[in-house]
Formats: C-alpha cells, sequence, structure tokens
C-alpha cells in the first residue's frame, strides 16, 4: 500500500475518532454528566487499549496487518454510530469503548506499515508524514464536530462522523492486497513484552512518550469543559482545538528539516518546556484569541515530537517484536489515558479546573528534568 493511501486512510478514520471524543464530551455535559462522569467516559477510550495492546501489537507481529486493520476500523464504525442511531449516556460509554478498542488497533497497524515499509535513514521522515496526517485529523475531527453540534444536533453529528470511517474502510479494502501479510515474529517460546523494558533507551521512550501523551490526553479532555464552564458553545470549543491541531499540522510540516537541526532529545526536552508553560497559562485566560494562542503553541510542541519518539521505538525493538514495542508503547500510554482522567476528572469537579491544569504542569517539570539529562547524556 502506498504511503499516499495509508496516510489518507488514517485521515479519515482519525477524523472519526477525533471528533468522536469531542462530541462524547459536549453530549455527556449537554445531559448534564458532571466532570466525573466524563472522566470515567474519556478513561473508558483507553481501558480496552490498555488491557489490549500488547495482545495486538503480538498478533500484528504473527499475521500481519491486513485482518488486524480492516477489523480495527469496522470496530470504529459501528461504535460511532451507536449514539448517532440510540442516544444517551449508555450508547455514550459503549461509543468510547469500541472507538478506543478499534482505533488502538487500526493505530498500531499503521504505525507498524510505515517502520516496515521504511528504511532507517527515512523512517523518521516517514513516521513525519504520518504524523502530519494525524496532525489533519487533528484539525478537521474537531472543526466538523463543531460545526455538526451546532447546527444538526449530537446525534446527526455522530452519524456524520462514523461517515468519514467509512469512507476508511472503503479505501482501505480497495488496498488489502497491498498490505503486508506475512507474518514477521520468529517462532518462539512465549516471551513477555515487558521483557522489552530491560532495554535502557526503550525504557527512556516509554517514560517520555507516556508523560507526552498525558499531557496531550488531558488537553482534549479538560478543555470541553472549560469552555464550557466560561460561556462558550460547541463550534467555539472545536475551534480552538483545532487551532492546537493546526499547529501541530504546521510544525509537523517543518519537521523534515528540523530533524536534521535538532536531536531527538533536545526536541523532547523542548517539548516538556512548551507544555508545561501552556499549561500553567491556559486556565488563567478566558478570551477566545488567547485560549486559541495558548492551544496553538501547546500543539506547536506536542507536535514536534511524535515522529521522533515513533523512529527511537522503532530502532530499538528487537528483530520480529516491533509490532510487540508499538503495541507496549500503546500500553503505557493507554494506562496513563485512564487514570488521569479519572483523577483530573475527581480533581475538577471538587476544586475546579485550574488545579487540574497546574498539576499536569508539574508533572510535565519533572518530565522535562528528566529528559533534559538524557539530552546531556547524549551530547556528551
Amino acid at each position: 500500500m502506498p504511503l499516499a493511501s495509508l496516510i489518507v486512510t488514517v485521515v479519515l478514520a482519525h477524523c472519526a475518532y477525533g471528533g468522536a471524543r469531542l462530541n462524547i464530551s459536549l453530549a455527556a455535559l449537554d445531559a448534564g454528566a458532571t466532570p466525573v462522569t466524563i472522566g470515567a467516559l474519556m478513561s473508558l477510550f483507553a481501558a480496552l487499549p490498555m488491557l489490549l495492546g500488547i495482545t495486538a501489537g503480538k498478533l500484528v507481529d504473527r499475521v500481519g496487518v491486513r485482518l488486524p486493520m480492516t477489523a480495527g476500523v469496522a470496530l470504529l464504525i459501528v461504535a460511532v454510530s451507536i449514539p448517532g442511531l440510540a442516544p444517551g449516556l449508555p450508547a455514550l460509554f459503549a461509543c468510547t469503548a469500541g472507538c478506543g478498542a478499534g482505533f488502538m488497533l487500526f493505530q498500531l497497524c499503521a504505525q507498524h506499515m510505515v517502520g516496515e515499509m521504511s528504511s532507517e535513514e527515512d523512517r523518521r521522515d516517514n513516521f513525519g508524514w504520518l504524523a502530519l496526517g494525524f496532525a489533519t485529523s487533528n484539525f478537521v475531527g474537531p472543526t466538523v464536530a463543531g460545526l455538526g453540534i451546532d447546527h444538526y444536533g449530537h446525534a446527526m453529528t455522530f452519524l456524520i462522523l462514523a461517515g468519514f470511517a467509512v469512507a476508511s474502510l472503503v479505501l482501505l479494502v480497495a488496498h488489502l492486497s497491498g498490505l503486508t501479510h506475512t507474518p514477521h515474529a520468529p517462532a518462539a517460546a512465549p516471551r513477555s513484552a515487558w521483557a522489552l523494558l530491560r532495554d535502557a533507551e526503550l525504557r527512556r521512550v516509554m517514560v517520555v512518550s507516556g508523560l507526552l501523551a498525558s499531557a496531550w490526553d488531558l488537553f482534549v479532555f479538560v478543555t470541553p469543559i472549560y469552555g464550557t464552564s466560561i460561556g462558550l458553545n460547541a463550534t467555539t470549543i472545536g475551534l480552538i482545538l483545532a487551532s492546537f491541531a493546526a499547529a501541530t499540522f504546521t510544525v509537523r510540516l517543518v519537521l523534515p528539516v528540523l530533524s536534521r537541526m535538532v536531536r531527538e532529545w533536545t526536541l523532547i526536552t523542548a517539548t516538556f518546556a512548551i507544555a508545561f508553560v501552556a499549561f500553567v497559562l491556559f486556565p488563567t485566560v478566558e478570551t477566545v484569541p488567547l485560549l486559541s494562542s495558548i492551544a496553538f503553541f501547546l500543539g506547536l510542541g506536542l507536535g514536534a515530537t511524535q515522529p521522533s519518539i515513533m523512529a527511537l521505538v522503532y530502532a530499538a525493538a528487537p528483530a520480529g517484536r516491533a509490532g510487540e514495542a508499538v503495541g507496549l508503547r500503546t500500553v503505557v500510554l493507554n494506562a496513563s489515558h485512564t487514570v488521569l482522567p479519572l483523577l483530573f476528572g475527581g480533581l475538577g469537579a471538587a476544586l475546579g479546573m485550574t488545579p487540574v491544569f497546574w498539576s499536569m504542569a508539574a508533572v510535565l517539570a519533572g518530565g522535562g528534568w528528566f529528559a533534559n539529562r538524557r539530552r546531556a547524556a547524549v551530547q556528551q
């Protein structure tokens, strides 16, 4: 499957996923849900990926991506359609569980395909192109969701978003014969994926990847709650999130040049600094231009590191276990995605949104210290 076709397939599926995340938050708020309930919904996005990530990675190593990738986008279609056909909180919980599991499987396959089709020299650039696709859908999905909610309501918006996932499945099926379907993992006794963490570099990458992904996920989770609390409508909240996505798109356009000028751990350290400042400032303002500007600033930082992190993961993975390593990263990321919304949802319900943002800023400060130590060691 050509890289360009793969990226378009990813963009379409991720539009459905990202738009559904915003729609679920706002639909729950409209139904009178508390921040704790919304935190539970957002945690459910990550619960099944956390439990199934390693198993999914081993499956991809063993059988290839054809069946898992198709099954993942099919599950995404069903999940996003459920609250469109049967609105209500139970449907939202079913949607979050299905979206989380389906998109995890789809995304893991897409990342594995990029790694497999790339040489060591062009792997980071190819992951950069994939990340650019995600940045595009991060902009389109929330924008479509926000406009759809204000004009057609939550239920119809879910069905519109499901249409994006259907288009992704159609394109995927059209290129099915081009998907890798050869087993990659060598025959061997069962091995523990956690043993991969004995590699010091892979362990470091997992730590910073989890922290930065937590910052990304928390921002997407709390922005609709904070925006609603200060009187913003769905379209405006969607545009603030789209500003964040536009920044990730912008920075990824220049990543091929930037990556040749700045080493991986220097870029990761700078990202922690940018995210720290953004999380400190965001809850102190209420005007849309300033909120959008801070969201854009945060997007510049968080959007710059994903290709470098994925390249580091793939380079550190043992032969035949790349899918497993990506699956392990999925587990690490989704463990934080599961815990943080519940933790910060309860904190937000008790104390308001400002302590939520500032608590994450403190975590990012610690992550920046950790990354800077590795940056200094690499440069010696």
